[in-house]
């Protein structure tokens, strides 16, 4: 008997096993791992606090504001990195149990070995974002008050800035969010659970944008926006990657497919990056000469380094991962080539926090000493409003621009694939989805945006378009149908973009909302809701006001449109009849709604426009009233045509179920007319009569 015993491997597999791991595996995959992640993260933390000292940002501070001490100073910056890698971490994992990670072998119905790894992995890395978060807000508001946080009374000083200032209560929001996620992290089993629990990770990292230079600068909408898609695109790129990397031989067989699915989405991650980007500096940077400043010179080396990321992605996507698809367990080259891309990407966050905290060459403070007016809208006061000016005015949300491209982009790529395969697709439905994408872009960038926050008439035409106009064009393409279409359903229990839009179309909640009732009731009362509230106002005067009535008015007139003339699949829909009675009604309510704006003699939201300075008040009524007339004129013309959509669809439908009944007719030779007439015969011979 061989030395080793009956158990030892056969030679061959010996000799294969040693070819493999001789020269290469020294150091074993989860140490190589886990040292350059853990030396990649004490050097990000030195490096977001050198670049402030490049940038000035510290000696500067020191010398213009109270001095917190050298422990807040030094200390925030470290904070901030810990909260941004952890955030980062949290939703990598999620991501990947969520969207990209195989269900378990025995039932896909259920979280795999590795999901559940992911989920435990993002419960520590949240507890972690917690800890930074907390800290994060006690060194902010130590910093802001000018006081060391052993003082005196800080204790106070703290309450005060978490609930009474704007920047503490942000703060104070994103920190609810992250406890949330960290008490629910444990008790989640499923893939259900682990998007919810991305969701409400997302809250916690969306108002770090409120929070930042953005807020306080000129076109504050723009900086905002694309800080906000900035953090996005940069958590799940690098969280992503680090998790793939951290979850190691976890993925077994499935390595090369989860790393395919992760290079896509790094792919339109790496292009948020670059686009926010790009939207950021031009608004930091006054000219090119700016980039030979400390500020200018740190964005170059960050833009270098996002280069050289984009280039080791492409590098993995092209040489590496076909190797993988050979070979799973052949995984020793993406191991190496990633520590090195993760280490470069936890570095660059580490400059990035020092460049958020610099002061950059164009100022980014209030303006209101200047032009108060401007500071409010975060552009320049329009000309007064006339249909030139209101046709000719142009200031564009760049995010909001791009997201609605990306989607335009795609719905004609899902319509190419479907012709490449054969099957064809409707033009009428393709020009009615993009014309939906063309309107949108205006309503939001150009007239109805401009004039939208300046003048109610203004304001209530962008209402309409975003409420009435834009959700019945998307309608009309069936989006969700050609999603269907144009793409394979996957059966490894994991959920791509197809099997979440199925999960949240055959939810219950889903059949709630489609009922024609309940979606009549929340389009009529969002208006009531909306105008005759503090909400209004919000819309108006802050950024998260405005971004929520803009979602909220395309998600509630979508769904009574898609309730009434709607062809994507989706819950079971009330007759025809009932359609038509409930868009009666809503109709009534619309045109009631704007009679009652156009007879109102109270001015809505009077403190937006006096803060604007117009204090015209009877020229603040008259354009209220010309509000209420836009409203009750423009707003039914899509009512009417959504009537005779209904109509015509209520007629197709009679004819196939004519055409239907007549096959089965001739099928079965009138079989089912001819035991109706036998159930009357039957009851003529029993009529008493007889």
């Amino acid at each position: 008997m061989p030395k080793g015993g009956p158990l030892q491997d056969p030679p061959e597999v010996v000799a294969a096993r040693d070819e493999r791991t001789a020269p290469g595996e020294r150091i074993p995959e989860r140490t190589l791992v886990r040292v350059g992640l853990s030396i990649a993260v004490p050097v990000s933390l030195a490096l977001a606090i050198l670049s402030m000292y490049f940038s000035e940002a510290l000696t500067t501070y020191r010398t213009t504001m109270a001095d917190p001490g050298d422990f807040v100073v030094h200390a925030r910056p470290a904070a901030r990195v810990l909260q941004d890698l952890s955030a980062a971490m949290t939703i990598g994992f999620l991501v990947l149990c969520a969207s990209l990670l195989p269900g378990s072998d025995r039932n896909k119905s259920i979280i795999g070995f590795a999901q559940w790894k992911a989920l435990n992995w993002a419960w520590i890395s949240a507890s972690v974002w917690f800890v930074a978060s907390v800290a994060s807000l006690v060194l902010i508001a130590a910093d802001t008050a000018g006081q060391p946080i052993n003082s005196p009374g800080f204790a106070s000083i703290l309450l005060f800035f978490a609930t009474e200032l704007e920047l503490g209560q942000i703060l104070l929001v994103a920190l609810l969010a992250v406890l949330i996620l960290v008490v629910m992290l444990p008790m989640v089993r499923s893939t259900t659970g682990a998007g919810i629990a991305l969701a409400i990770a997302a809250l916690g990292i969306l108002p770090l944008a409120l929070a930042g230079h953005a807020a306080g600068s000129d076109d504050h909408g723009n900086a905002v926006n694309s800080l906000a898609l900035h953090l996005v695109g940069v958590c799940v790129w690098v969280g992503g990657l680090a998790a793939v990397l951290l979850l190691g031989s976890r993925l077994g067989k499935d390595t090369g497919r989860v790393l395919r699915r992760y290079s896509a989405l790094a792919a339109w991650a790496f292009g948020a990056v670059a686009f926010s980007g790009i939207i950021n500096a031009s608004l930091r940077l006054g000219s090119l000469a700016d980039l030979a400043t400390p500020y200018g010179l740190l964005v170059v080396a960050k833009v270098g380094s996002l280069t050289l990321l984009g280039l080791a992605g492409w590098y993995q996507r092209r040489r590496i991962l076909p190797r993988l698809d050979r070979d799973p367990e052949d995984r020793r080259a993406f191991v190496t080539f990633g520590v090195a891309e993760a280490a470069l990407m936890i570095i660059t966050i580490g400059v990035s926090a020092g460049l958020a905290a610099s002061p950059p060459p164009v100022p980014q403070g209030s303006i209101a000493d200047v032009d108060l007016r401007r500071s409010l809208l975060g552009y320049p006061f329009p000309e007064p409003l006339t249909v030139p000016s209101f046709l000719a005015s142009w200031h564009p949300d760049w995010t909001i621009g791009l997201l609605v491209l990306v989607a335009a982009g795609a719905y004609v790529a899902a319509v190419i694939r479907l012709r490449r395969r054969g099957d064809r697709w409707s033009i009428p439905r393709s020009l009615a989805f993009l014309a939906g994408c063309a309107l949108l872009i205006w309503l939001t960038s150009g007239g109805p945006a401009v004039y939208g926050r300046t003048s109610f008439s203004g304001h209530m035409i962008q209402h309409m378009g975003l409420m009435m106009y834009a959700p019945v064009l998307f309608v009309l393409g069936a989006p969700i149908l050609l999603l269907l279409k144009s793409t394979r359903p996957r059966t490894d229990g994991s959920r791509g973009l197809r099997e979440w839009v199925l999960w949240l179309f055959r939810s219950r909640f889903s059949h709630f909302l489609t009922r024609p009732p309940v979606a009549g009731l929340i389009f009529v009362g969002s208006m009531v809701g909306f105008y005759y509230s503090p909400v209004f106002e919000l819309a108006l005067s802050t950024h998260v006001g405005h971004v929520f009535m803009i979602v909220h008015f395309l998600i509630t007139g979508y769904l009574f449109a898609w309730v009434l003339i709607g062809i994507d699949p989706g819950p079971a829909r009330s007759p025809y009849p009932f359609r038509l009675i409930i868009l009666l009604a809503t109709m009534a309510f619309h045109a009631f709604f704007g009679l009652s704006l156009l007879g109102g003699t109270e001015i809505l939201a009077p403190t937006w426009w006096a803060n604007l300075q117009l204090t015209d008040q009877a020229a603040l009524l008259a354009d209220q009233q010309r509000g209420g007339a836009i409203a009750w004129g423009i707003g039914e013309i899509p009512t009417v045509l959504l009537a005779l959509g209904v109509a015509m669809a209520w007629r197709k439908d009679d004819e196939r179920t004519a055409v239907r009944e007549d096959r089965a007719a001739d099928r079965d030779d009138d079989a089912k007319l001819t035991a109706y007439n036998q159930h009357l015969e039957s009851l003529q011979r029993r009529s008493p009569g007889r």
